[in-house]
This record gives C-alpha cells, sequence and structure tokens, in this order.
C-alpha cells in the first residue's frame, strides 16, 4: 500500500470509531437502551463518578503518568502531520512508448542513473537525486557535492547538460525541471611532518 492510502484507511478506522462511539454515547443519553456490556446504565448515568475522577490523585505517579501518556499522543500526532506533509518520492513515472502505449520507469531507478551519471562528471565528488511530482509530470531535487577545485557554474552546466539531458531523453520527458543545490567537499589539511 502507498503513504497515502494507509493514511485514507487510517483516518477512516479512526472516524468510524469515533462516530460509532460518539453516536452510541448521544443514543444512550436520549433514552435508547444501552446493551448489557454498555458502560453506562442510563441517560442519567455520568461517564466517570466521582470516586473514579479522585481515585489516583494522590498518587504520586499518577500526573506524571497522565502527562507522559498525553505528550505521547502529541508526539505522535506531529510525526503523523509531519509524514503526511513532506514531498513524498515519485513510486514511479509514465512513459509514453510511442506506439500508443505506456510504460511504468521505477522513479529510484530514474534517481540512481541520473545521480550516477552526475558522480561520474569531472568535479563532482557525489550525486544525490530524489523526484518529485506526479508521475506523468516529474520534478527532480539533486544535491551535487563538488571537489574542493571546481568550478560550481561549469559543474552545473555540465550536470544540466549531460545527467539531465539523458535522463530526460531516455524517459521520453518533454521536461524534468529541477532544483540543484551545490556543495563543496572540504578540503582536507596536508599534513606536514
Amino acid at each position: 500500500m502507498r503513504g497515502g492510502t494507509v493514511n485514507r484507511v487510517l483516518l477512516a478506522l479512526v472516524g468510524l470509531l469515533l462516530l460509532a462511539l460518539g453516536g452510541s454515547v448521544l443514543a444512550v443519553g436520549l433514552g435508547a437502551p444501552p446493551p448489557h456490556w454498555w458502560i453506562h446504565s442510563g441517560p442519567h448515568d455520568a461517564l466517570l463518578s466521582a470516586a473514579e475522577r479522585t481515585r489516583w490523585r494522590n498518587a504520586g505517579w499518577w500526573w506524571p503518568a497522565v502527562i507522559a501518556g498525553l505528550a505521547v499522543l502529541v508526539l505522535l500526532a506531529l510525526w503523523w502531520l509531519a509524514s503526511v506533509l513532506r514531498r513524498h518520492r515519485t513510486a514511479e513515472l509514465l512513459i509514453d512508448t510511442g506506439d500508443g502505449g505506456s510504460a511504468l520507469l521505477r522513479g529510484r531507478t530514474l534517481e540512481a542513473a541520473v545521480a550516477e551519471d552526475a558522480a561520474r562528471r569531472q568535479g563532482v565528488a557525489s550525486a544525490t537525486v530524489v523526484l518529485t511530482g506526479r508521475r506523468t509530470a516529474p520534478r527532480a531535487r539533486a544535491w551535487l557535492r563538488l571537489e574542493p577545485d571546481a568550478a560550481p557554474e561549469a559543474a552545473l552546466t555540465d550536470f544540466t547538460t549531460h545527467a539531465l539531458a539523458h535522463a530526460r531523453e531516455s524517459a521520453g520527458l518533454a521536461s524534468l525541471p529541477t532544483e540543484v543545490r551545490l556543495k563543496a567537499v572540504r578540503h582536507r589539511a596536508d599534513r606536514v611532518t
């Protein structure tokens, strides 16, 4: 399953659970007869009795446990939100084969090919490429680590005219908008003996 599908399924399950719970509490509160296993005995029954609400109040571990539990819930909710909002990689590209058909190309395969081609270029120590966007209109983000003596302009021109052009032509893409970030590898100091 893809990430979007997992999120939809989880949200649907949580929504159904909350809807069933809230609907049943509302139905019992409006006078519907509760089932034998239900936690309330009728419409005038409190969710928590006074004894249940104050039972652990004087215990030294109670409030730290409540706060820790709520903090874990907040962190899980923030993690889920961050995973939903971050840009996901394009898993596959839909390529027109030219004969009226189409083919699927794995996004990671194209990423690896472009990164390997870029790393072979003069002045580039290493490269990382990530594809984002839709599978019919991908976008690329590239990070090039340049050798200490490399000219950034020449490395960028070489990357766009060779590695990106090869990727665009081989995948049959009309365009491949790319954001490139350059970073120089630090020059190690020579050891004097």
